[in-house]
């Protein structure tokens, strides 16, 4: 066997060790209460119509936090968290004709404003119905985090 054929060896090995880890990871996240959650940090005015920046992950409640894990991230760890406090839904859209290719079918978007950094959660109606019942959950006392912008 030659050089090049050894390396394509060991770069394959690798690629399909990815592979699997990235499988194993979703299918654990899955499995412990997680739902599919698209996801696309700091939409502007000018590409908030265009399927550019949708990333594809699981969302998983923790209290009073959601945990986005990226599905094509190698990190174990969640990429971004959202607290339920600090959480402001802006607006409630549809997917427009761009995105319809880029998120789940029957998806809705909602774009909202966690500690200041404004971002935009694409679900299906049943994760929808859970996220909104997640946000109106909030302990006796505390704010529910659910507050639709005026």
């Amino acid at each position: 066997m030659g050089a090049t054929a050894y390396v394509v060896s060991i770069l394959l090995v690798l690629a399909c060790l990815c592979l699997g880890y990235l499988t194993i990871r979703r299918v654990r996240l899955m499995r412990g209460g997680g739902v599919d959650v698209c996801l696309r940090r700091g939409p502007s005015s000018e590409t908030r119509h265009v399927a550019a920046g949708w990333h594809f992950g699981v969302g998983r409640y923790r209290g009073n936090e959601l945990a986005w894990y990226r599905l094509t991230s190698l990190w174990p760890g969640s990429t971004v968290l959202v607290d339920r406090s600090d959480l402001q839904i802006l607006d409630r859209r549809a997917p427009s004709a761009v995105e319809v290719y880029a998120l789940p079918q029957a998806a809705s978007v909602l774009r909202c404003r966690a500690g200041g950094v404004d971002l935009e959660l694409a679900m299906t109606p049943g994760v929808l119905t859970g996220f909104l019942s997640w946000l109106e959950a909030a302990p006796p006392g505390h704010r529910t985090g659910y507050r639709q912008a005026s």
